[in-house]
């Protein structure tokens, strides 16, 4: 389908829409955040922000109020959240519930299963974010995966992502892995790649998105689940973590672990607790034994 005006973002504009779309929200109330603090968890030499949920009151009632059967928050939109158009297969809207400031969604426009392969449209909707703003971008692979919404979407959050520092918790091991192709790092003893990218992001999307879809390919056949063009499945469930120097991707074999929910932040180094005695719980356990036994232990 060819593109048209209305179906496209104008470059440079994603931001000056997202800062706009989130003062709306919150002058009406579609937005509603989730307010937190935070402190650093050390466990096995790195370094944890562990997040602790001041108030899920808001949250708790949206999930308890009655929906219809395989109700779809993305069909329709709510009209308040929508940021911008971005291609002619994804839109851009706001996290309703978000915990980072400016958490966006790449949803396509029809509905497409979260357990699908991604495609080049995804990774065209990946090239037009990163380009506009340097962030971290993820997908949920599968319910597995900590994916709560069945209908496609990936996500971003911009940087930074602390407020006192620059980089992501996870950034020092990778930099420390230094690779220069696809492989490892000692630090993280579970399944997964990770893939250096040195791409100009001033190329236009569509000559980065292809490239994006090459290395996602790569890192599927890295952590042992090659993509399969036969079919429209994946055939297990995973995190994708994407920023411009960098995409991590980790093979998952459950959601939680004594009650710790885990997305693709968690392997950012960014956890999620509920309370302070969450927190306490997580800190017996340790970070890393909850990434081991959510993904797939070496």
């Amino acid at each position: 389908m060819p593109m048209t005006n209305a179906q496209q973002l104008i470059p440079g504009t994603l931001r000056t829409h997202l800062i706009h779309r989130t003062q709306e929200a919150k002058k009406c109330g579609a937005l509603q955040s989730i307010a937190t603090h935070y402190e650093p968890v050390i466990d096995g030499g790195l370094e944890f922000m562990v997040r602790i949920v001041s108030n899920l009151a808001r949250k708790a009632k949206a999930l308890k109020t009655p929906k219809p059967k395989n109700f779809n928050p993305f069909l329709p939109y709510e009209a308040d959240l929508f940021v911008s158009d971005l291609s002619d297969q994804h839109l851009v809207l706001l996290n309703k519930f978000n915990v980072v400031d400016h958490h966006l969604l790449m949803v396509t426009r029809e509905f497409v299963s979260q357990d699908t392969w991604l495609d080049v449209a995804d990774c065209l909707a990946l090239a037009i974010v990163l380009s506009e703003m340097e962030g971290l971008a993820f997908y949920n692979g599968g319910w597995a995966a900590g994916a709560s919404q069945p209908h496609k979407h990936l996500q971003m959050v911009p940087l930074p992502f602390f407020p006192d520092r620059s980089d992501l918790p996870i950034s020092p091991v990778i930099a420390a892995a230094d690779l220069q192709g696809i492989g490892q790092s000692p630090a993280l003893p579970f399944v997964h790649g990770i893939a250096p990218l040195s791409l100009d992001w001033t190329n236009t999307p569509q000559d980065l998105a292809p490239v994006l879809l090459d290395t996602y390919y790569q890192l599927l056949e890295a952590i042992g689940m090659p993509w399969q063009s036969d079919t429209a499945e994946a055939t297990g469930a995973y995190n994708l973590l994407v920023t411009r120097d960098w995409m991590l991707m980790v093979l998952r074999s459950q959601p939680s672990f004594e009650g710790v929910a885990i997305n693709s932040l968690g392997f950012a180094g960014s956890l999620l607790v509920r309370n302070s005695q969450e927190l306490e719980h997580l800190k017996q356990i340790g970070p890393i034994t909850v990434l081991q036994n959510v993904g797939v232990a070496l």
